[in-house]
């Protein structure tokens, strides 16, 4: 018979591997700033922090919604960096 223990072991490595692949993600946050200017970097940064938070207050509540955030954090990284370079010019 499965136990509750068990059964919420689950949502507590998916937080753990997601938390992996966020300090993965986060740092082509850190060295964006080869290419994306100051004004847009710090904000990327604060970002990058708001989702790391929201990652931990999701596995504090064992939520498998967890998984998202890094791919959130991955998505919003290349909106930025390549949006910015079609749209705004950046060069590295």
């Amino acid at each position: 018979m499965p136990t509750d223990t068990a059964r919420e072991a689950g949502p507590i490595v998916v937080a753990v591997l997601a938390g992996a692949l966020h300090l993965v993600v986060g740092y082509f946050y850190l060295v964006s700033g080869l290419v994306v200017p100051g004004y847009a970097l710090l904000p990327l940064w604060a970002w990058w922090f708001v989702l790391a938070w929201v990652l931990v207050r999701l596995a504090v509540r064992r939520s498998w919604w967890s998984a998202a955030i890094p791919f959130i954090a991955a998505a919003t990284w290349f909106a930025v960096v390549f949006g910015g370079g079609a749209l705004l010019g950046w060069q590295a």
